[in-house]
């Protein structure tokens, strides 16, 4: 399309309480192949028909009964509108301090009464060009950020992909079930919203606590696979994997790596300082790990593995009971047991 054409089409609204003034502008404009004059002689109609017609021009009388000109503007200005059209005050004053106030106000051009044709005609030409430029850019900015924002998504989703592709991976190295994984991140997600997380990082939690156990791709499999009870010098090996998971994770820029870094850092905290890596004690233990930790033991002891039976409903239970305060924290387990409905509904969705 021209721009010849676009101007052409650019909607003009034309506001004076003079009826003649309205038909001497509506005519003249009109003889230049404008199409799209929108007439108002009422101030106060001009809210509405701005927000019903999106005007690219505003031709504004100062002096009107009801709303002045002023009044018009402020009430414009506050819309805030990201593409506002350029204003031309219809002014027979001319003295520099009521110019002066139109101009703060809001106004971009003056058109003095009487009219000059010529001149009107050029005003109202030269601010459409501009106007015109300016919606388009502005347009162009409108593509360009959902460019980006689509291409954000998909980096996002590659991402996540690979994340995933990393949690399977150490559900391969070691003896647990997919099942297992699944059934704590769902946990872990409820009680993160259900504790006052916001639903995106509700979210993250959800794809981020996969991670929790990917270090043990870095222990080695005399220790990782030992059936039975690991020694001293084992435990300090499979110890190991909240670092390794850690390093691993390591990125500043993704909230989801930076999330799934914490929880493989510090699930294996305890709220009295007991834990490890660090012998971090109460609040000092990111709450993600803090929840990753109550989901985890609860979802491993009801689970079945090589070197033992899975414990009973009740008495899982009541262990992660009885451990509040000690090894877990006592705010989320209270969630826990305030949501077990839905934490074992979780459970039979998807069984071992």
């Amino acid at each position: 399309m021209s721009t010849a054409l676009l101007l052409d089409q650019a909607r003009i609204l034309i506001i004076d309480d003079e009826p003649a003034n309205l038909k001497l502008l509506d005519k003249m404009l009109a003889s230049q192949g404008y199409q799209q004059r929108i007439l108002i002689q009422d101030a106060r109609d001009v809210l509405a028909r701005y927000l019903e017609a999106r005007p690219d021009l505003i031709l504004l009388d100062i002096n009107m009964p009801h709303l002045d000109g002023y009044q018009v503007m402020e009430q414009l200005r506050d819309l805030d509108d990201p593409l506002a059209p350029p204003i031309v005050v219809l002014t027979a004053q001319h003295g520099r301090d009521y110019l002066l106030k139109a101009l703060s106000a809001g106004a971009r051009d003056f058109i003095g009464k009487p009219f000059d044709r010529v001149e009107l005609l050029m005003r109202v030409r030269n601010l459409l060009d501009a106007q015109l430029g300016h919606r388009m850019l502005y347009q162009q900015k409108e593509v360009l950020d959902e460019m980006v924002r689509l291409r954000t998504q998909e980096l996002e989703r590659t991402r996540l992909k690979i994340v995933q592709c990393l949690g399977r991976a150490a559900e391969y190295r070691d003896n647990e079930t997919g099942n297992h994984i699944i059934r704590v991140s769902q946990v872990s997600a409820l009680l993160a919203k259900k504790l006052g997380w916001s639903d995106a990082y509700s979210e993250l939690m959800l794809h981020a606590s996969p991670m929790h156990d990917l270090g043990k791709i870095g222990i080695p499999d005399h220790v990782l696979l030992k059936p039975g009870k690991f020694e001293p010098e084992e435990r300090q090996i499979i110890n190991t994997h909240t670092t390794i998971g850690a390093a691993l994770l390591d990125d500043d820029d993704s909230a989801l790596l930076r999330l799934s870094r914490e929880i493989a850092l510090s699930h294996h905290e305890k709220w009295d300082g007991s834990g490890y890596p660090n012998g971090l004690a109460g609040e000092a233990i990111p709450q993600s790990g803090r929840i990753v930790a109550v989901a985890d033991v609860f979802d491993a002891l009801t689970s079945s593995r090589p070197y033992k039976n899975p414990w009973t409903i009740d008495n899982a239970i009541a262990f992660v009971r009885d451990n509040a305060g000690s090894h877990f924290d006592p705010a989320v387990v209270a969630c826990f047991l305030a949501h077990l409905p839905e934490i074992l509904a979780i459970n039979h969705q998807h069984p071992e």
